[in-house]
């Protein structure tokens, strides 16, 4: 896992200008939040929170948020401006695994992330969830790669070109690769001048009934998940597959049990 910090340190000085604000993404997930944590003001834990903007968008919403990343996208999160409201945000740089935090939340989120390492890793992260972190009654939210369409995107290669004006400055070119065996996709980038100088990042992807057996033994268990804008129970009804395939991860809703 030492590729991490470097792959979203670096990423992140290609694509922060751009995508270092609030945007609609961000305000997604704080109505996601509230649909299953509710709207009234609460202390929100964000794992792996990036730049910052989906923790910045909940705390002007009025959460006390308090936002890990182990990556320089922290620095640019802990610039951003105040929450407008009552809410705080707090950023730490730390490493998820090692970070040690007070106090329990009702709301833990880990959006666009998870499937860092190997499952070993994942139930680690997800025990500390149930034991440390999440509050009695609370709820985890956790996006997670859906190897459906990680699988159909094997070997897939396109070059982005330099959008200054977007606050895109680099043009960077990116290759996919799904190994069907292990569910990792391997989604590696470059400058598109330093074809030499490529970095990856490895992503298992989970089938909704892989992570429910990933969950064996955490403290928690699968309560719902959320495709695109439609939520299904864990159990499978006409029409969930399809949705599964057209969507490159879908939002886990987790809880003690």
């Amino acid at each position: 896992m030492d590729w991490v910090r470097d792959f979203y340190t670096r990423t992140g000085r290609w694509w922060g200008d751009a995508e270092g604000q609030v945007g609609e993404r961000d305000h997604r997930r704080v109505t996601l939040l509230h649909r299953y944590v509710g709207e009234a003001p609460a202390r929100v834990l964000e794992l792996g929170a990036g730049y910052g903007t989906t923790a910045l968008a909940a705390a002007r919403a009025g959460h006390d948020v308090t936002a890990v990343e182990i990556s320089d996208r922290a620095d640019r999160a802990a610039g951003l401006p105040e929450a407008a409201g009552p809410g705080t945000l707090t950023v730490v740089k730390d490493d998820f695994y090692r970070v040690r935090l007070s106090g329990r939340f009702p709301a833990v989120c880990y959006w666009n992330g998870f499937g860092v390492g190997s499952d070993a890793d994942q139930r680690r992260l997800l025990r500390r969830v149930a034991t440390e972190w999440l509050a009695p009654g609370g709820t985890a939210l956790v996006d997670v790669m859906n190897p459906f369409v990680w699988a159909r995107w094997d070997g897939d290669e396109e070059e982005k070109p330099a959008r200054p004006d977007d606050g895109y400055p680099y043009a960077v070119s990116n290759r996919t690769v799904f190994d069907p065996v292990t569910c990792v996709a391997v989604d590696t980038w470059w400058e598109s001048g330093s074809p030499d100088q490529r970095i990856s990042q490895y992503l298992r992807c989970y089938t909704p009934a892989d992570l429910m057996l990933l969950l064996e033994g955490t403290g928690l268990r699968l309560d719902r998940l959320v495709v695109g804008e439609e939520e299904t129970s864990v159990v499978p009804r006409p029409g969930s597959t399809a949705l599964l395939r057209e969507h490159d991860e879908y939002l886990a809703v987790l809880r003690h049990g």
